[in-house]
């Protein structure tokens, strides 16, 4: 029977491939390999904001929660960006409850992007951003983080501005890079932003995931930018949730709002008994990110020097995040994603390939040959993995 074209994925869809991310995983469980791909712990965060979760449910938080999110997490976010930053925030028109981070970006797209409008984005991105923009009808203007320092060019940036861009789409600390964004690149988007009168929507989830000798900056932070930039986070990462898919927005009222209007369309309202519990993990935990970096740093430094031992050298070492990037062509590999397939059955290991996350990926400083590694693991699962690779034959 033929396939009837109602039944087709809609155009604005059909183009757009499956998220890397799943299909790596996907594989790891095919194949029984270690999963060094997807960028999630394999151990919880707090027990303590566990257990509020658990009292949440025993006390009926059960139903629909405000679209905008419940009180105490509203005021918690509120209260994490002035002690975290300086950042004064209304909790009741200036923050938003997202259904994690990646609906946080898809109803800024859908909320504030018109057809048309061109977007400033670093490449590599997080899959979600183009995606998204497609949807939206936005254009992207990549600008790209090159290796082998993955650094903004400042002469590119600014050349990627034209009469129709609106927005600059920024993720800082950067993935799949591990870069952390300086002051001074920061000071020269928010210069632009100012001149070109552009909104700026930053993408900030590893805000607490930033190793010794760096330091996250918001950009909201910089003069002339709080009223110009929706800042996007999540628990996910700096509490090790990733499975509860509790994020925010803030900033100024209209640019909350536009997500707002979005949002209310796509799920309408997030977990009603996570939300109070991330509250207890903002407020009352607000030291366990810190802890979690530093951990962090020392499986980075395993999984580095792991790395290198097989063959396969970070490109550069990761700032903050969950990654590290290698460079597969020093093992005679011209695609990435062909070593990434092969890998399973060479040395039992996932990895994720970046080329995906690149607008032209055989473009000069693009990624074709670059792969990115998840050290967010225990470390004895880092350590079997890197013995693993050292074990194997990873020659083209």
């Amino acid at each position: 029977m033929p396939e009837s074209s109602r039944a087709r994925t809609a155009t604005r869809l059909a183009d757009i491939p499956p998220t890397i991310f799943a299909e790596m995983s996907a594989l790891a469980v095919r194949t029984g390999a270690l999963n060094l791909g997807q960028g999630f712990p394999d151990a919880d965060g707090p027990p303590e904001v566990v257990a509020a979760v658990e009292r949440a449910l025993a006390s009926g938080r059960n139903q629909y929660a405000p679209g905008r999110g419940v009180p105490e997490l509203r005021r918690a976010v509120a209260a994490h960006q002035q002690r975290h930053y300086g950042l004064e925030l209304d909790p009741d028109t200036q923050v938003a409850v997202t259904t994690g981070a990646t609906e946080g970006v898809a109803a800024a797209m859908l909320g504030l992007v018109e057809p048309g409008d061109e977007v400033v984005v670093l490449e590599p991105w997080y899959d979600s951003y183009p995606a998204m923009l497609q949807v939206a009808g936005g254009v992207a203007r990549p600008v790209t983080l090159r290796a082998p320092d993955f650094r903004i060019d400042l002469d590119e940036l600014r050349a990627a501005v034209t009469p129709r861009t609106r927005f600059v789409l920024l993720n800082s600390p950067h993935n799949p890079t591990g870069t952390v964004l300086t002051r001074t690149e920061l000071e020269a988007v928010a210069a632009l932003a100012v001149e070109h009168d552009l909104v700026v929507i930053t993408d900030e989830v590893y805000e607490h995931l930033v190793f010794t000798g760096h330091e996250h900056v918001p950009i909201a932070t910089l003069p002339g930018m709080a009223e110009r930039t929706l800042t996007i986070s999540s628990v996910g990462k700096s509490f090790s949730f990733t499975g509860w898919k509790v994020g925010w927005v803030s900033g100024p009222p209209a640019l909350v709002d536009a997500v707002v209007a979005a949002k209310q369309w796509l799920t309408f309202t997030s977990g009603a008994p996570l939300q109070p519990a991330v509250a207890v993990a903002l407020d009352e935990h607000a030291d366990w990110p810190a802890a979690l970096a530093r951990d962090l740093q020392e499986r980075r430094d395993l999984l580095c020097a792991g790395l290198a031992a097989a063959g396969l050298p970070a490109v550069s070492l990761p700032q903050g995040t969950y990654f590290a990037t290698s460079d597969v062509s020093t093992l005679g590999w011209d695609d990435g994603d062909a070593f990434c397939r092969a890998l399973p059955d060479r040395a039992g290991v996932v990895a994720v390939p970046t080329q995906g996350f690149y607008a032209a990926p055989d473009a000069p400083g693009a990624g074709r040959h670059l792969v990115r590694w998840a050290f967010c693991k225990q470390r004895d699962v880092i350590s079997a993995a890197v013995e693993r690779l050292a074990g194997a034959d990873l020659t083209a």
